[in-house]
């Protein structure tokens, strides 16, 4: 309850953890909950559920028509298995596994399925390596780690470039619709008559919990795409671990919206397996993160009631300014809304207060939201909160069955992790892998955390930030990164979208903001024709930005938590160029390389007049 009023009810898991102190100052921390026995596989869960609930949805997206197409768990086995059968005759392998060039369709998690089936991985990539990239140079690195024995792309003729520049002409490519023309490539609906034989079961026998069900890629954010090795265990035992957790998904199959990308962690093992492991249905939403695809996904919400609802802190701003004013998708969407969660960043106070608005303007009650926290190496889930979130950055307790250690890093606990939910490393990286696990065998994600409350250990963590990010101003003051970012997106919102700070040997912290263009825009009052350039140095954004900037100032403590100076840029980061990951994540170091003479003009005297600067009050 708060301000008097109730949240609706839903069970909620236990998340309790102990705590022992090592040598050095090094902490471990344990859940306490007994993580409940998994399957070997995913593909016994879908058999499972074949055979359980046949006639029960388990997929849907939208077709050519716009319409519905939907699966069912007994015809979604049928069709894993002919497909199974072909990549048999096909000779895929561990050595030569299946590679994935589109997005979300019920053909992808088909043939994702299909090559679990028979123990051969899959790797889904993200389409923009194919269709934003120009020089493909991502993608040809894949390839050429990953020596696939098949690709699937959906629309030959949308991907036959990047096929051309990455893919051999030995290698089998099957696609959906539209042929390549000039290539041979054979239809999916070809693949999925393949008759069945006894070597379909006999491959599914011998999978056990350590092969490897598939290899997603990192961001690339700090250089070329890694291959993480993701076991049938990993994600079985994440799965047991998320149900541990949010307990009402035992109590009825879930029904779930989601546009989330099935090449990263979050989309293609947390979501996706959430409806399986559970007997759900998932609708994949053709929707996206951007002010035009959010109305495909309000129009899917305004047709599908989900009982469980997972986006990016960006995507609930987008969906906040449609629930205000739309009753029908308010009355829909929370109609049997039982738990939403965010992660990935900090969910900004006014988007929060709009959807606490709009799901009591629709029911009377407010609606648990949560938040968590993981990465492509945990499966992904490893911290949750199974209360509601009441500060930014708070990620819970660990998951049931993990282990976590706490390791002093200058002023930072960096944050490192161990459990049955964690990559064994990277795929054909030996040297990669031996730099991610210590000498206990703990992985290193590489982020820090701290107590929330450092006097009671069931009040959770609060992500740290980066432990390379941060950096000492010339005056030997240590800058958490981390904290000043997030204190400034969240203060910029909605017209921020990202920032680089620099600051390192220098006198103070100043910063490249990638500013939201069409919010930009829209406060600007300026036609869709208008260039970046044209929206920066608008006077009216001009004066917001420098408004927020300077609240930010005046609430600094030093030059440590001090933006000085500030430069809106026109241009959002370039993929090619490294600026940004395929999933928005902004790489520090190749922006400040990228643009050398605006990170010199921060640093300028006088400041140039595209500079904006913010003076902190005297203390």
């Amino acid at each position: 309850m708060r301000d008097g009023v109730v949240y609706r009810p839903v069970r909620m898991g236990q998340m309790r953890a102990g705590m022992t102190r090592g040598a050095d100052g090094v902490i471990y921390v344990r859940s306490s909950e007994t993580l409940g026995a998994y399957p070997r596989a995913m593909t016994d869960v879908l058999a499972q559920w074949a055979g359980q609930a046949p006639e029960a949805l388990f997929l849907a997206d939208r077709g050519a028509d716009g319409e519905w197409r939907r699966l069912s768990y007994g015809q979604a086995w049928a069709k894993v298995q002919a497909l199974a059968a072909a990549l048999l005759d096909a000779e895929l392998s561990a050595e030569r596994p299946l590679l994935i060039l589109s997005g979300n369709e019920i053909e992808h998690a088909l043939l994702g399925y299909a090559a679990m089936l028979v123990g051969v991985p899959h790797a889904p990539v993200s389409p923009a390596y194919s269709l934003v990239s120009r020089d493909h140079a991502k993608l040809k690195h894949i390839v050429g780690l990953l020596n696939p024995g098949m690709v699937y792309a959906s629309d030959g003729a949308r991907f036959a470039p990047a096929i051309a520049a990455a893919i051999g002409p030995d290698v089998p490519v099957v696609v959906r619709t539209t042929p390549i023309a000039g290539r041979p490539s054979h239809l999916w609906s070809e693949l999925a008559e393949t008759a069945i034989t006894p070597a379909v079961a006999q491959a599914h026998d011998a999978v056990t919990p350590d092969t490897v069900a598939k290899l997603l890629f990192t961001s690339g954010s700090t250089g070329m795409p890694k291959a993480v090795i993701t076991t049938q265990r990993m994600l079985t035992c994440n799965q047991e671990m998320i149900r541990t957790a949010l307990a009402f998904l035992g109590d009825a199959p879930p029904v779930m919206v989601d546009w989330m990308p099935w090449n990263h962690v979050a989309g293609g093992s947390h979501n996706l397996g959430i409806a399986l492991y559970n007997g759900g249905s998932l609708y994949i939403d053709d929707g996206v993160a951007t002010p035009e695809g959010i109305k495909r996904t309000v129009r899917n919400l305004e047709e599908i009631a989900p009982t469980l609802y997972f986006n990016v802190p960006k995507g609930y701003e987008l969906l906040v300014e449609h629930l205000a004013d739309n009753a029908r998708l308010r009355e829909t969407f929370f109609s049997r809304m039982q738990v939403m969660q965010y992660a990935g960043a900090s969910l900004a106070q006014h988007v929060w207060d709009g959807l606490d608005a709009a799901a009591l303007a629709a029911t009377g009650e407010r609606i648990r939201i949560i938040s968590g926290y993981g990465s492509t190496e945990t499966a992904p889930f490893a911290f949750t909160t199974t209360w509601t979130v009441d500060r930014a950055g708070l990620v819970g307790l660990p998951a049931a069955g993990l282990e976590v250690k706490l390791v002093p890093s200058a002023e930072k606990l960096e944050l490192r992790l161990r459990g049955p939910n964690v990559t064994p490393g990277y795929w054909k990286q030996a040297d990669k892998t031996a730099e991610a696990f210590d000498e206990e065998g703990y992985y290193k994600i590489g982020d820090a955390m701290k107590f929330a409350d450092p006097d009671n250990l069931s009040a959770g963590f609060v992500f740290d930030g980066r432990v390379t990010e941060d950096f000492k101003l010339a005056t030997g003051t240590w800058v958490n990164m981390g904290g000043v970012r997030g204190g400034a997106i969240a203060i910029g919102a909605p017209l921020l979208r990202d920032l680089v700070l620099t600051g390192l040997d220098r006198n103070y912290i100043a910063a490249l903001v990638f500013p939201d263009l069409q919010a930009c825009r829209r406060l600007a009052g300026l036609d869709a024709a208008a260039s970046g350039a044209d929206i920066v140095a608008h006077p009216t954004v001009r004066a917001a930005f420098q408004e927020r900037f300077d609240a930010l100032a005046a609430k600094a403590t030093g030059s440590a938590s001090h933006i000085a100076r500030a430069i809106i840029l026109a241009d959002p980061p370039a993929l090619d160029a490294g600026e940004v990951t395929d999933k928005g994540s902004i790489n520090q170091r190749a922006v400040l390389a990228a643009r050398p003479q605006l990170f010199a003009d921060l640093y300028r005297d006088p400041a140039p007049h595209h500079v904006l600067t913010f003076a902190r009050k005297a203390n």
